[in-house]
């Protein structure tokens, strides 16, 4: 008599060859090997029987039974970066694949499962593509999806930092221009020209004062309303990244312990059916009443081993499911994050474009009256308001007379 796997009932999966269930008085069901008349045999047990029923994503996924199983083959083991092939059914020449265990999490085994539906299809979502772990470049250790999706952020917030003192940069040459232009216009070269001429070089060198002022303005706005966002954006942000990585990584230790206490579960299952199994031989070999209680004995502690097992998978579907829960929320939150952060890198270059076009549209106000002096000079008249002023005298002189 063997407990049944949990979800059993629910799911109504067919039993293997030689498999029958029946319902104890307490109300459990159980199931005996056809086969064997009853007897534990070696190559059905509720370990390789719960093997069906390990799950995906938290969600329990059946594969239809299509020969006994084989003990052994139930892929429950000791963490590490690469995968364990469980086996839902086995015939004596080939086993048959049903799930993959890769760093104590369940998936499904390709060859066995019908393809998933994508949670966003055709929007490339963190949520769909980021379950597994990774190796590393040098391939010593494994990196979650998570922690990459986390890597990603962070990067964010390097790459936002970096444009902000680039912009920093771009501020103080628009100082460095506007001091030298200012100084520039108060030089005194050329300052003696008249006429219309000595006017538009004047009012060149006032537009060197104007244009400075422009691009002050211009170093000001920069400084308030492109650095300052983009440095004051997310100021904790690490610190919420952090918090993200402890408790997506606290549900994976979990998902770990439960998967160390499943295969303990398992272990313990195997050692009371090699007990029950020997004992039962010896009652073939041998009848008496003492060996009888000792199979009763022996029976009862397999059961109970098998009902620890069970409970050990149901803990482990539950912490598999929460962790799952929780990495569909999150990844969506850091979704939501990266393309709030775009955003407004994207608005705030948009706003330097701006006041870029601003800025020559100021610095060409200062040239127009420039221009405006420059088409009006008049060499003629320059030289009729200079003669005016400096003139000596207008009467020519003559031959001398004898």
């Amino acid at each position: 008599l063997l407990p049944p796997p949990p979800t059993w009932n629910s799911l109504n999966c067919p039993l293997p060859p030689g498999w029958q269930s029946y319902m104890s008085p307490q109300g459990h069901r159980y199931y005996v090997n056809t086969f064997t008349n009853g007897k534990p045999h070696s190559s059905s047990s509720p370990s390789n029987l719960l093997c069906v029923f390990l799950t995906a994503n938290g969600y329990h996924t059946p594969v239809t039974p299509m020969h006994q199983m084989e003990p052994g083959h139930m892929s429950l083991r000791k963490p590490s970066g690469d995968p364990q092939v469980g086996f839902g059914e086995h015939s004596e020449q080939e086993p048959f694949a049903c799930f993959l265990q890769i760093n104590c999490v369940t998936f499904p085994h390709p060859d066995t499962m019908q393809e998933q539906q994508l949670l966003k299809p055709t929007e490339w979502s963190y949520c769909d593509y980021f379950w597994a772990d990774k190796k590393d470049p040098q391939g010593n250790n494994t990196v979650s999806g998570f922690e990459i999706l986390l890597q990603k952020q962070l990067k964010g917030k390097q790459m936002q930092k970096e444009m902000a003192e680039f912009v920093r940069e771009r501020i103080k040459i628009e100082e460095e221009y506007a001091k030298n232009l200012s100084k520039l216009s108060q030089n005194s070269l050329a300052a003696q020209e008249e006429g219309t001429l000595g006017e538009a070089w004047a009012q060149l060198k006032k537009s060197l004062a104007d244009e400075a002022e422009v691009h002050l303005k211009f170093s000001s706005k920069l400084q308030s309303e492109v650095e300052k966002p983009l440095l004051n954006f997310r100021e904790n942000f690490k610190k919420d990244m952090k918090k993200y990585d402890h408790h997506i990584a606290d549900l994976r230790k979990q998902l770990a312990s439960r998967y160390t206490a499943v295969e303990k579960a398992r272990k313990a299952l195997t050692e009371r059916q090699k007990d029950l199994e020997m004992k039962t031989q010896q009652l073939e070999i041998k009848l008496s009443n003492k060996a009888e209680e000792e199979i009763k004995k022996a029976r009862r502690k397999s059961t109970q081993a098998g009902d620890d097992l069970m409970r050990c998978v149901d803990l482990y579907n539950q912490a598999q499911s929460k962790w799952f829960e929780e990495m569909v929320t999150s990844t969506l939150e850091l979704e939501r994050l990266e393309v709030e952060r775009v955003e407004m890198i994207r608005q705030h270059l948009c706003q330097y474009t701006q006041l870029r076009h601003e800025t020559d549209m100021f610095n060409q106000s200062t040239i127009d009256p420039v221009d405006q002096l420059l088409q009006k000079v008049e060499p003629a008249k320059d030289r009729e308001l200079w003669v005016q002023e400096h003139k000596t005298g207008d009467i020519r002189p003559v031959d001398m007379e004898i």
